[in-house]
């Protein structure tokens, strides 16, 4: 046949359109998610209410002044340049309707409603204060940027106070720090407070002696360090005590207000500790965007909030969503990185092997790498299978992991300097930077919603906020 005798081929009105995943959540889940759908025929959409993905477990060392925020912090952006199938937006998601598979997100006034095909949700978990959020406001947590910078000003501020004291008893209550929770983040985190307090801060004020100050570890459980075998328990607490840290388990918290807080404690000393600083490191719940999916869907939630998911970690009744991470119940996985990174990487995989006509539903397998805490310089516990370690080597095992763990070459270069300069200078820290205004803020917000001061007097604001 001639090719002026040939029919035209037929031209396709539009071209078909690529699979839609949207992930909602920068942390692990939802980064390493996105990661494994790199080479995938699918647009990728990826919302999170920060721009930035943050190392969780190292905040305590931005709170301390060992790192700064960049450090465990890398915009998501940068993080998926080279990944032309995702699209990033800031936003937070407040509405999602499993039926017309459609999410609402909102940021600032602004509201877009975000279809999508396969939807992963992991937006993780907030600090819980068991039904007293009230104490936010006098104990932040750790679990963003702004409870970290908050918590550095108010550390190096509570010092700063110290210093222009001519009264004992207020010298003392600025000078006793009190961390509320024995898990891994308040011991690492009481251990960094005694850490800075007899070896950094040597030399700095001319009035106080920084050696003097009082840091006291509280948990309601009868141990520190619940998940961790009995021998190295004992050897963290051993650590501590080593240092000058008062551990007192068996002792909730019972009221929590700016001069101090009181406990259940059968010692008439601990009823009252009178502590300028306190930080919350005793219990998390999940986000609420779980209770929200369990609401729309009819699905259960658990006492923390977390969504029980099928083995395959889909949504009970909607194979098209995938709940990873801090947010999903599933086996009392415990809320680590861990977790998070492979539940993300298989909801990712299912949904590619979905696509390539696999209807498997593969259920969800945890490997356990291991559970580690630092205590101070060269003292940490570590359980990796049936190997337990402590000491110089188990502290070598955490600077390890932590450091491979962190986001970027960039990341990994920043911290391991600044955690040089702290060795070779004996707890010399250079991240000791504070306003007046990352103390004031949470008080101002709670009172004039509308209108934060944007001068205050430091004595005026440090007294105000602590």
């Amino acid at each position: 046949m001639s090719r002026l005798n040939r029919k035209p081929a037929p031209v396709s009105a539009t071209p078909p359109r690529r699979h839609r995943v949207v992930i909602v959540g920068g942390g692990f889940g939802g980064l390493f998610a996105a990661k494994a759908l790199r080479r995938a025929d699918v647009d990728v959409t990826l919302i999170d209410r920060a721009n930035h993905h943050l190392f969780q477990p190292l905040l305590y060392q931005v709170a301390t002044g060992m790192l700064s925020e960049g450090d465990i912090a890398p915009p998501i952006r940068d993080i998926l340049r080279r990944q032309p199938n995702v699209q990033v937006l800031l936003g937070e998601v407040v509405d999602i309707e499993v039926g017309a598979r459609l999410l609402a997100v909102d940021v600032l006034d602004r509201r877009t409603e975000i279809p999508y095909d396969s939807l992963i949700v992991a937006t993780g978990a907030t600090q819980s204060y068991f039904g007293h959020p009230e104490f936010a406001v006098d104990a932040p947590g750790m679990k963003t940027i702004d409870h970290a910078l908050e918590l550095r000003g108010r550390i190096f501020g509570a010092f700063e106070m110290a210093e222009h004291e001519s009264d004992p008893a207020a010298r003392h209550r600025w000078l006793t720090f009190v961390v509320v929770g024995a898990g891994p983040t308040g011991v690492e985190l009481a251990g960094q407070l005694a850490e800075l307090s007899r070896q950094s801060l040597g030399r700095n004020f001319r009035n106080i002696n920084p050696a003097d100050t009082r840091v006291m570890l509280l948990d309601a459980g009868p141990t520190i360090l619940s998940a961790f075998p009995k021998a190295l328990r004992e050897r963290a607490a051993r650590d501590l005590r080593a240092i000058g840290i008062e551990i007192h388990v068996g002792t909730a918290v019972t009221h929590i207000e700016q001069r101090g807080l009181e406990t259940n404690s059968a010692k008439p000393e601990l009823r009252r500790i009178e502590a300028a600083t306190k930080i919350w490191a005793a219990g998390v719940e999940a986000s609420p965007l779980g209770r929200l999916l369990a609401e729309a869907t009819g699905a259960e939630v658990d006492r923390a909030g977390r969504v029980k998911v099928e083995r395959d970690l889909t949504l009970p009744g909607h194979p098209e969503v995938y709940i990873v991470g801090d947010l999903m119940s599933l086996d009392g996985l415990p809320g680590v990185a861990q977790v998070a990174t492979q539940s993300g990487r298989h909801a990712a995989k299912t949904i590619i092997g979905r696509l390539g006509g696999n209807s498997t539903r593969r259920p969800f397998r945890y490997y356990d790498r291991g559970t580690m805490a630092t205590i101070s310089q060269f003292r940490a516990v570590a359980l990796i299978g049936r190997i337990q370690a402590a000491g110089f080597v188990a502290w070598l095992l955490w600077l390890g992991v932590h450091l491979f763990a962190l986001t970027g070459f960039k990341n990994r270069l920043g911290a391991l300097f600044n955690w040089t300069m702290v060795f070779l200078s004996r707890g010399g820290r250079s991240q000791r930077v504070i306003t007046a205004q990352q103390v004031f803020a949470r008080r101002a917000l709670e009172q004039q919603p509308e209108v934060i001061p944007a001068v205050q007097p430091v004595r005026e604001t440090l007294t105000h906020s602590m």
